[in-house]
């Protein structure tokens, strides 16, 4: 086969990668570029492809599940909301979950807070944990 095919290949499957981002292509990719090389010293076609099959497979097989847990284990820093979980607030207005009431300050913001226990009553300048967030509330415990 040509060498040019194979170095078109090799090119779509790298961009196909670039788009997607899905660790699928690259390892054909890695093929077609092992049979651009041996079309280029003039190996036989049928080596080529053979050759194309196998490394492809070879790749696929020996480091994908390699490479997707390196790409997929990486820890995901929390944003917004979900960051507020396990910071410390400051009770602004007396939390009384009977009665719907209760405010805390975090990261410059005031939120509408409940204890984390129904019947719970928490002063106010009082430290707490914030533990879970349940819509635009935040749901606290007091600090120890």
């Amino acid at each position: 086969m040509n060498a040019i095919y194979w170095l078109i290949l090799f090119i779509v499957l790298l961009v196909i990668e670039i788009i997607t981002l899905g660790l699928t292509t690259i390892w054909f990719a890695g093929g077609a570029l092992t049979a651009f090389v041996l079309s280029m010293l003039e190996v036989s076609p049928a080596v080529q492809w053979a050759v194309f099959c196998a490394v492809s497979l070879i790749l696929l097989f020996a480091t994908r599940p390699w490479a997707v847990r390196c790409f997929n284990n990486q820890k995901k820093e929390k944003t917004n909301v979900d960051s507020l979980i396990g910071r410390t607030a400051v009770v602004t207005s007396e939390i009384r979950n009977l009665e719907g009431k209760g405010e805390v300050f975090v990261n410059g913001l005031t939120w509408t807070a409940r204890a984390g226990e129904d019947s719970l009553v928490i002063k106010e300048d009082t430290h707490v944990t914030i533990t879970a967030v349940q819509g635009v509330k935040l749901i606290v415990e007091v600090k120890n």
